[in-house]
């Protein structure tokens, strides 16, 4: 019985792993149109040489697909307009709460595709959008109108600021209690220490 298939199979996992990791980390949705045809292109590619002979073949035609990704992609890196016509740009599908009805018909993005796409980033109304794009990617990028974008820190901070002033003007020696400071649990603060502030209970050790 011929069992050449074991190590092609073991080999191919282990050279379209290397292959595959040289092309990039980059998710299916973060992919350009390049990147996604050579990669369905290996997948397919890799496994024929389970039941043929050809499996040399196969890894240098992978390796050349590979090789031509990173050509592109340092190329879209130097020329500007190589990477427009390779990858696409933004285009603008809403502006100050309006649709840009011409663009979405250009895109062939329906308006439920859209809102589909923005309820996942939270977002509830259109009217609330300053602009939106959409991303070579097929993501939705956006950005809200000044009155509906959340507070910041530093806003928090102007607004107590003022509040403090306020008081001194007025006369007040009453002054604003300071924020409690974080406990020891910060589980972000623990890997930068590299070590733990507070041992876990018993049973999850």
């Amino acid at each position: 019985m011929n069992m050449d298939w074991i190590w092609k199979a073991v080999l191919i996992i282990i050279v379209g792993t290397l292959i595959l990791r040289i092309a990039g980390r980059k998710s299916i949705s973060q992919m350009t149109l390049a990147q996604t045809v050579i990669m369905i292109g290996i997948g397919s590619l890799l496994i024929q040489p389970v039941a043929g002979k050809n499996v040399w073949v196969t890894f240098g035609v992978g390796a050349v697909l590979v090789l031509t990704l990173v050509v592109i992609e340092y190329s879209q890196m130097k020329m500007n307009w190589f990477e427009k016509f390779i990858t696409g740009q933004s285009i603008t599908i809403i502006s100050n709460g309006q649709l840009h009805e011409k663009n979405l018909k250009k895109l062939r993005f329906t308006v439920d595709q859209l809102e589909m796409k923005l309820r996942q980033q939270n977002v509830s109304s259109i009217n609330d959008l300053k602009t939106a794009t959409l991303e070579p990617n097929g993501q939705v990028g956006y950005e809200l109108k000044d009155d509906k974008k959340p507070a910041t820190k530093q806003d928090i901070d102007d607004l107590k600021n003022e509040i403090i002033s306020l008081k001194g003007a007025l006369g007040s020696n009453a002054g604003l209690q300071s924020a409690p400071s974080t406990s020891g649990n910060d589980i972000f603060k623990e890997v930068e220490d590299k070590g733990r502030n507070q041992n876990p209970p018993q049973q999850l050790q």
